[in-house]
């Protein structure tokens, strides 16, 4: 897939995502309007949709369709955007900025911020069981519940989050530091890949393909998402440039180099891109997708 299909590919399926969300998302007018006003400004603010895009590209790329994952597409972009909500709390990471506009508590305060979140989440999983109703599976919906719990939960995001922030200011070991990537981060690209599969009938070997190229394609992200916090721009970015250096925060290129983490994410793109060559095909969008992930400027 060339550049110039990769760039109509996303931008349909980014349509198709935002059209989706507004459709999924609680209205303005609905009571309590406030908090539904606070869960569209952050959620509809823009950004890339990359982790419903891996949902739906992963179901394609075992012969299912978008509209058959959407829903669960929405789930894990509900997901996403509730934790950057709590990551930029003044009690947390404390950022204005997110996606070129003003954070969520910087527009409703902290409290409604906080119950933005949480609904976002609580949603999420409404939208992900909801598959049982139109005629999934009921096994796999539930195991697709299980695994986007387990990958959002202490085990996964969160787990990944504690310990981020228990390392500011310290010392810590490469493993350590692997701990915090993969699990912050990777783990929820990991089961939108896995998500999109399952609910599209993949087979097990196939699965732990797209399992396991997730793991790789989250783990690059982060790692560019480190790279570019330290070369990017609040033009680029849509958040303010240096926040981990000014939070002490132990990232890739402050462990490993510029270099060394630029050679690491490269690597990392092969190895996922082996892992999904035996799909064929029908999985060019994902390996175009990890190409996206490692030349990403924002």
């Amino acid at each position: 897939m060339s550049q110039l299909p990769l760039k109509a590919y996303l931008e349909s399926r980014r349509e198709i995502v935002d059209m989706a969300l507004d459709r999924v998302l609680p209205g303005e007018d609905a009571a309590p309007s406030t908090v539904h006003r606070a869960m569209r400004y952050s959620v509809l603010a823009g950004g890339k949709r990359l982790r419903p895009i891996l949902v739906v590209a992963s179901a394609e790329a075992v012969g299912g369709s978008a509209e058959q994952v959407m829903d669960t597409a929405c789930a894990l972009e509900l997901i996403h955007t509730y934790s950057l909500i709590h990551d930029d709390l003044p009690a947390m990471d404390d950022d204005d900025y997110r996606r070129g506009r003003l954070t969520s508590h910087k527009v409703f305060g902290d409290a409604i911020a906080i119950l933005a979140g949480d609904a976002l989440l609580t949603l999420a999983f409404h939208l992900i069981a909801a598959n049982a109703a139109r005629g999934a599976d009921p096994k796999v919906v539930c195991q697709v519940v299980a695994e986007v719990a387990e990958a959002a939960g202490t085990s996964g995001m969160v787990g990944g989050q504690v310990v981020d922030i228990e390392s500011e200011g310290k010392a810590i070991t490469a493993d350590t530091l692997d701990y915090i990537h993969t699990r912050k981060t990777a783990a929820l690209i990991r089961v939108s890949m896995r998500a999109g599969a399952m609910l599209a009938g993949a087979r097990p070997a196939a699965l732990a393909r797209i399992g396991d190229a997730g793991q790789r394609l989250g783990l690059v992200f982060q790692i560019v998402d480190d790279i570019l916090d330290v070369e990017g721009t609040l033009a680029e970015l849509g958040k303010t440039a240096g926040s981990d250096e000014r939070k002490k925060k132990v990232t890739y290129p402050a462990y490993h180099g510029i270099e060394a983490s630029k050679r690491r994410a490269r690597e990392l793109i092969v190895e996922a891109k082996a892992a999904l060559e035996p799909l064929g095909p029908a999985a060019e969008p994902l390996r175009a997708l990890a190409d996206y992930i490692l030349e990403r400027k924002n």
